[in-house]
């Protein structure tokens, strides 16, 4: 579902990648490439950051089979997304992610305020992180009472592959993203139904029945109640001028 759910998370701001002339893009936190790849395969200029080596590997080999008008277009780097100042201006970008890098670390506000220096007057700012108050709904739906009773009022969970990692909320994000001067143009959930799932359940093999799955996510992440529940929040910023 990796090549799905990136696509969901594009279609959230991808009027802003549509508009017309290649953008710059910093995908900090890139993991092995699926997003930064989608964008160069669109004509975007992509940066990728992540700190893991084995991650950046996978991504080097995915980019080596695109073509060369991809790969041309693609640069990774090693390095945290609060270390783009060693390497970047302020204003550098157009477009900059922050998918699925908060729930690693301590606080959010050090490193959205290094990425948010990195976007130029209008540039936008997409950040995906893990929703803390949805954090009783899997053990939950699973019949984990105890874990689901844990969950209730806290921060921290661990992850599908048993990493230790911590949740945020919407209106702290929000107020956080106001005070970096990159205030809140909208927000989704993500993985509303699809993380009720038991882990390792496939995808469905039919397209048909994938379409509606996915078109079932998509609306479920633009609508309330059902977004405020969803495993990830969506939130995107835009720099002011």
């Amino acid at each position: 579902m990796a090549r799905q759910l990136a696509e969901q998370i594009t279609g959230h701001f991808g009027d802003r990648l549509s508009a017309g002339d290649p953008l710059r893009v910093l995908d900090a936190g890139c993991g092995q490439g699926t997003q930064a790849l989608r964008l160069a395969r669109a004509g975007h200029h992509v940066t990728g950051l992540d700190p893991d080596p084995m991650m950046l590997g996978e991504a080097q080999r995915a980019l080596c089979v695109e073509p060369p008008q991809v790969q041309t277009k693609v640069t990774l780097l090693t390095g945290q997304g609060g270390d783009c100042g060693r390497w970047f201006g302020p204003g550098s970008f157009d477009v900059v992610l922050c998918h699925g890098m908060l729930m690693f670390l301590p606080e959010p506000g050090p490193v959205l305020a290094s990425l948010a220096r990195m976007l130029a007057p209008g540039g936008m700012l997409s950040v995906i992180a893990a929703n803390g108050d949805a954090l009783a709904m899997r053990p939950g739906c699973a019949g984990d009472w105890a874990g689901a009773l844990e969950a209730f009022g806290g921060d921290t969970y661990v992850s599908h592959h048993g990493v230790p990692t911590r949740a945020d909320r919407l209106e702290p994000l929000t107020r956080t993203l106001a005070e970096l001067s990159v205030p809140l143009r909208g927000w989704y959930g993500v993985r509303v139904f699809t993380d009720q799932a038991p882990e390792g359940t496939p995808a469905p093999s039919d397209p048909a029945q994938l379409a509606r799955l996915l078109d079932a996510e998509e609306q479920a992440g633009r609508t309330d109640p059902y977004r405020t529940v969803a495993a990830l929040l969506h939130l995107v910023g835009t720099r002011r001028s």
